[in-house]
């Protein structure tokens, strides 16, 4: 039997439904194109969709008072509330 006549999925017990071999068909076909996706480097960090700023932990880190820029005027209470 070569590689291209070799089932790649094999029903070993029970009498599953149409429905349930589609679902796990495509689970297995998700789990794949992940796997597939993190192996070529596909991820966030490598040009993918990046997480919005309220999302981004990072802002949640405190920076130095020297290093900060503050914001000053009319609005800064509203400013400050924003992320930086």
């Amino acid at each position: 039997m070569t590689a291209d006549s070799k089932p790649f999925l094999q029903i070993v017990r029970g009498d599953p439904g149409p429905e349930e071999i589609a679902a796990l068909v495509a689970v297995l076909t998700a789990r794949a194109r992940a796997a597939a996706a993190a192996r070529d480097g596909g991820g966030a960090g490598a040009g993918g969709a990046r997480p919005s700023r309220w999302a981004d932990r990072s802002r949640l880190v405190r920076s130095t008072f020297a290093g900060e820029q503050r914001p000053r005027g009319a609005g800064a209470w509203r400013a400050s509330g924003l992320p930086r």
